[in-house]
């Protein structure tokens, strides 16, 4: 036996059994995240034995801490981000980490879209009082002709901008990363220059650090409505529940959050639509991420070996 492959992510190859058979057949036994939700550090510290030589990685924190404690070799992220890995010590290590960053851009992109439009016109309290035998009809907004802020223009944002185009909607591009002449025919602005013009702010950017606190939401305007499909710590929640309360902001989603499952004071807001972090969630993007990453790190291995 040439080793030990762990999976993290809790639902992995539950659409598509054809990754986890690459797995196997290639010779490495696999072990299967046992509890079925994002590992916690202790968890993971009591699963990544001196022989797992591998992890396929969903978000469970690999820090310099597991990392040291390990004797990974190679780290495959299933998704575009990695900001959960210590890159400085995988690199001290030797560790090599690979992520499938084109694999969630459509799934994304095409959920936040159904998720704005959702929010906009009220379906899912709609959807809910007909379900409880209440017919309710809601008043809502249209898309055409609103602000859009776009934070983080990297794939997944660059694809929402693309399919609100037909919309007729006004678009600003907030990313500090991005340079002047790379934003196109959008419009790109600081995020303080930014808010005060949008009457949508959907946030698609990588990292944990907190973007939006109350002094975020003091300069936006009345009846913002505000999407949240990158990390759930990009939002201040105790700010958010505020700004709801105080009627600043009108509406939001959000699918990622800083501790899951979750069970905050968010969900009790009829206004605000909650998503299990469920952003590549399509059969399509399952499969091409799943056998990306298995991809990645068999080759990398073969590569180490």
């Amino acid at each position: 036996m040439v080793g030990k492959i762990l999976i993290g992510p809790s639902s992995f190859a539950e659409t598509d059994k054809t990754p986890m058979n690459r797995l196997i057949a290639s010779g490495y036994e696999v072990i299967d995240n046992p509890f079925k939700r994002k590992l916690t550090k202790n968890e993971l510290l009591g699963l990544l034995t001196p022989d797992v030589v591998g992890i396929v990685a969903g978000l469970e924190p690999l820090d310099r801490d597991v990392l040291q404690r390990s004797q990974l070799r190679v780290v495959s992220r299933v998704g575009s981000g990695i900001s959960n890995v210590d890159l400085t010590t995988a690199q001290d290590l030797g560790i090599e980490v690979c992520s499938t960053p084109n694999g969630p851009t459509a799934a994304v992109a095409e959920l936040t879209l159904g998720a704005l439009l959702g929010l906009l016109r009220m379906i899912p309290l709609m959807d809910q009082a007909l379900h409880n035998g209440k017919w309710s009809k809601k008043i809502g907004v249209q898309l055409e002709g609103m602000t859009v802020a776009i934070i983080g223009f990297g794939r997944i944002g660059r694809r929402v901008a693309e399919l609100l185009v037909p919309f007729r909607v006004n678009l600003l591009v907030v990313d500090p990363f991005l340079a002047d002449d790379a934003a196109g025919h959008y419009v790109k602005l600081s995020l303080a220059e930014a808010l005060p013009q949008a009457d949508i702010v959907t946030i698609h950017s990588s990292g944990e650090e907190c973007l939006i606190d109350e002094r975020e939401f003091a300069i936006m305007k009345p009846g913002v409505y505000l999407l949240n499909v990158a990390r759930g710590g990009l939002i201040a929640e105790e700010a958010l529940v505020k700004a709801l309360e105080g009627g600043k902001v009108a509406g939001a989603w959000i699918d990622t959050f800083k501790e899951e499952p979750y069970s905050g004071p968010l969900c009790r807001f009829h206004n605000v639509v909650l998503t299990p972090h469920v952003g590549s969630y399509t059969l399509e993007c399952r499969k091409q991420m799943e056998t990306e990453a298995v991809d990645n790190l068999l080759n990398a291995l073969q590569r180490i070996n």
